[in-house]
């Protein structure tokens, strides 16, 4: 019978959108269909959700999300027969693409690209730092077999960066992992080096009649990102046109000999000369206006992370190093970074209430390592004042920086203060010392200001029903919290399955769970990486790509854990899950665990929703203010 209803469902939208020949796209997440739709409107949207079965509808992203609920594996699985769609498999090409920012997709692309690998490059970074500062103190080093094996294995990420891009931008591509390996690691050949270096240096080498460019592809970032674009649309056409019995030959074949000279004789050049061309124009800004330079970077570094839109620099910040072997964006943004991080330092200092100081200290010691996100999110954006000087304090110590003529001479995949030491080179004294000082002022700087300014009211405005609007509570959950039993008519409470911070739905940044529509609960940010069961019962779904668990309560209570928000884009990557459906789990069983910081680093929220999503089944569905180990965040009455 129900999947007759999911079938019904499924049908009535497919209707309401147009039919099948108005679906480009489709693919789910743990509640939602997402789709991408060659033509949408208003009026489609208010016939969507007049559908029996159907929570809301969102259009974001490019994609029109339809709520459903814990069915929507079922449901999509009959949308994708009726429609001829399937996750990753477009079966009409969206003429309405322009409509979508092609600065979002840019951005988008970039964050894809190279989130999952980021800390390769930080940690290649840091070896690189190190044998700077270890060769200053200790010259001879540098002729040890030693130095040379940790040297080569620093540059080894940069040397090779288009290969790691050719794995990821596969990926959010959709095309072949395989061969776009092959085709960008033919870029990175040394045979292919040898011959551009050659080139370069006025050799004539021709390749199909044409001379042989001299541009070289290691450690590049467009060229190769539009290689396995390109290849993307590649690899479908020469499947279409050869016969099945041998496409899975010829198709990596004939990919890579036309991709390849392709990528070599035209948009390596073109794209190469276009990053060059930006990074030397924030170069000439850095080195005709330092200190407008350092304002802007300082000031403003922030919000391009709190737009998501902050890769963007990435491949700017990579040419810069390609080009002239140091940087002075990552010099600045250092300073920016420790601005945030002192100002939450600050607040540590100056709180009297042990949950803000508790809050505030963790996030200092997170952004230490240059995760922010903590700082920006846990502490100073939610009092504002705090943001607002961490802003101030990053311009004036970057400013200052400006002075002494500051560079990054290794490329910093996350700056930090631990970093410091990639500022450093015989050749350029000022530039450690600058950063230094600009780092001191940043951290400072917070701390004199908001001792004197304050940081912001700490009393957490009640609602009507006396819930905190914005509560930030910490929810102490360590190891397997202790069950207790209900009390006052209670027939289940649920437990925090996260160790974190206590956030209203309403505050949820997500119009779905804020407004309640898939049901009562709350949300936490979390301080841990793992998710316990809330209860005794069953695991029911587990999402396909792991970022969302639903359980059911021996008390018939059916509860979704969604981590973090917009998640089901990473795949999976972050997410390890030690459960299976239809498991049975005790109350503080170890259900996943999940990498915080790739989901941060990919731009997305780490809000974790916690929505009793039958609460049309109850009387009541009340939630938490605070809550300890052994507290219920929900308690759930007839």
């Amino acid at each position: 019978m129900k999947e007759n209803k999911n079938h019904e469902l499924a049908a009535k939208i497919l209707e309401e959108i147009g039919g099948e020949s108005n679906v480009s796209n489709s693919t789910h997440c743990a509640t939602r269909l997402r789709l991408v739709l060659n033509d949408e409107n208003e009026e489609m949207v208010n016939r969507v959700k007049g559908i029996s079965g159907v929570i809301d509808v969102v259009r974001k992203g490019g994609q029109f999300q339809i709520v459903i609920g814990n069915s929507v594996d079922k449901v999509y699985e009959e949308f994708a027969d009726l429609s001829g769609t399937s996750e990753g498999n477009n079966n009409n090409e969206n003429p309405n693409k322009e409509k979508e920012s092609i600065i979002n997709r840019i951005i988008a692309t970039m964050s894809a690209v190279f989130a999952p690998f980021v800390y390769i490059l930080a940690g290649a970074g840091m070896i690189q730092g190190s044998l700077i500062i270890l060769s200053s103190i200790w010259p001879s080093i540098v002729d040890s077999g030693t130095y040379q094996v940790f040297d080569a294995m620093s540059w080894a990420p940069f040397t090779f960066l288009p290969i790691f891009i050719a794995i990821t931008a596969s990926k959010h591509f959709k095309t072949n992992t395989y061969i776009a390996v092959f085709a960008n690691a033919a870029l990175v050949a040394p045979g292919f080096t040898a011959l551009a270096e050659r080139a370069g240096a006025g050799e004539a080498i021709n390749f199909i009649g044409m001379p042989l460019s001299e541009t070289v592809y290691t450690s590049t970032v467009i060229p190769a990102i539009l290689l396995v674009w390109f290849l993307s649309y590649l690899e479908r056409w020469i499947e279409k046109i050869l016969p099945d019995v041998v496409t899975r030959l010829f198709t990596p074949l004939l990919a890579v000999i036309i991709a390849v000279p392709l990528t070599i004789m035209v948009i390596g050049p073109v794209s190469t000369a276009g990053a060059n061309a930006v990074a030397a124009g924030y170069t000439w800004l850095s080195q005709t206006f330092p200190p407008l330079a350092g304002i802007l970077v300082g000031g403003f570094w922030q919000f391009f992370v709190l737009l998501g839109v902050h890769w963007g620099i990435t491949p700017v910040v990579l040419a810069n190093h390609a080009q002239y072997g140091m940087d002075t964006f990552q010099a600045y943004q250092t300073i920016a970074v420790v601005a945030q991080v002192g100002a939450a330092l600050a607040v540590f200092i100056k709180a009297k209430k042990q949950e803000v100081k508790s809050v505030s200290l963790s996030a200092t010691i997170t952004g230490i390592f240059g995760i922010t996100e903590p700082a920006i999110y846990g502490v100073n954006l939610r009092f504002k004042k705090p943001f607002i000087i961490g802003i101030v304090s990053g311009a004036v110590g970057a400013f200052v920086a400006s002075f002494f003529d500051v560079y990054s001479f290794v490329y910093t995949g996350i700056p930090s203060m631990i970093t410091i030491m990639n500022n450093y080179n015989p050749d350029y004294p000022g530039s450690f010392w600058g950063v230094l000082i600009g780092i001191i002022i940043a951290l400072v700087l917070p701390i004199i200001l908001i001792q004197i300014f304050g940081y912001g009211d700490d009393e957490v405005a009640q609602t009507e029903t006396g819930k905190h609007s914005d509560a930030a509570k910490e929810i102490k959950n360590d190891s397997a919290p202790v069950v207790a039993e209900p009390k006052n008519g209670t027939i289940a409470n649920v437990y925090p399955p996260i160790k974190g911070t206590l956030v209203q739905l309403s505050d949820v940044p997500d119009p779905v769970f804020a407004s309640g529509a898939m049901g009562q609960g709350i949300a936490i940010e979390p301080m841990d990486q793992k998710v316990y069961a809330p209860f005794d019962g069953e695991v029911k779904m587990i999402a396909k790509t792991k970022h969302a668990i639903g359980l059911t309560s021996t008390d018939g209570v059916e509860v979704l854990i969604h981590i973090g928000l917009e998640t089901v884009e990473l795949e999976g990557a972050p997410y390890t899950v030690h459960v299976e459906t239809g498991q049975k789990v005790s109350h503080g069983d170890l259900l996943m665990e999940f990498d915080i910081n790739a989901i941060e680093q990919s731009g997305r929220s780490t809000v974790t929703p916690i929505i009793v999503t039958n609460t049309s089944d109850f009387e009541e569905v009340s939630v938490a203010e605070t809550a300890e180990t052994e507290d219920a965040i929900i308690k759930v009455k007839k």
